[in-house]
């Protein structure tokens, strides 16, 4: 009698849809590989979520193939940082990719030594002072010298793979404002954090910590060509 309970139960796991929850949900990192290798749905959350003519597609699929190449286990979230604008314009978004929301739109400072008004210049180096591309995965928070602050892992060797040790982290900072803009023209500029305003890093970070992806996009060149999470074609050198 035992063993044939035993059977029966063994069998209704392997049937529910979602392992042992018995949910039927889909699990997270099942969402964003279906999303990933799905061009018809990746374009559907561009639309939806409203970012069109706010974030480049390419810029957006790039990140959205990444994370699933990482497998970000807080993966319906993402965030993008489009170092390729100025930083007196809203360049980091923070997408719900399951529920197909833009979450935040805002301003984020770059490295003190990538440049004043546009980044330009990266490094991995401890003491180089200046930002890292790639992709990232988010980790634990504390609080620190700068208030609030959150912990980010480097995913790209040789590219932000010492961005702990750098002690890279998402803080907030009272040069990250649009009034420091209309004083200066550019934001005020870090260690190499990307630094957010004051009145909303703890809400961006609480949405972000503990597992979800971050992509900084660039088009520098040496990124570009030695990043393993890009794809690219033989014909066109363009991004998959």
């Amino acid at each position: 009698m035992f063993n044939i309970l035993f059977i029966n139960l063994f069998i209704m796991l392997l049937a529910s849809p979602s392992g042992i929850t018995g949910t039927g949900e889909t699990p997270s990192h099942t969402f964003l590989h279906n999303l990933a290798t799905s061009e018809e749905m990746i374009m559907e959350v561009y639309s939806e979520s409203g970012l069109e003519g706010n974030l480049d597609y390419g810029i957006y699929r790039r990140a959205v193939i990444g994370a699933a190449d990482i497998s970000a286990s807080k993966d319906e979230i993402i965030t993008i940082i489009d170092y390729t604008r100025p930083s007196s314009e809203k360049r980091l978004f923070v997408i719900n990719l399951r529920n197909k929301k833009l979450l935040f739109h805002t301003l984020v400072s770059h490295g003190r030594n990538s440049g004043n008004l546009e980044c330009t210049h990266f490094s991995n180096r401890p003491g180089s002072f200046q930002s890292s591309p790639g992709f990232y995965l988010t980790a634990e928070t504390y609080s620190g010298r700068n208030g609030y602050s959150l912990r980010l892992d480097g995913m790209e060797p040789g590219i932000n793979d010492q961005a702990r040790a750098r002690a890279i982290v998402i803080h907030g900072a009272d040069y990250v404002s649009q009034r420091f803009v209309d004083d200066h023209g550019y934001l005020g500029r870090s260690w190499g954090c990307p630094a957010l305003p004051l009145d909303l890093n703890k809400k961006i970070i609480d949405i972000i910590k503990e597992g979800s992806c971050l992509f900084i996009h660039t088009d520098n060149k040496t990124y570009l060509s030695q990043s393993s999470l890009l794809n690219f074609t033989e014909a066109t050198g363009q991004v998959l």
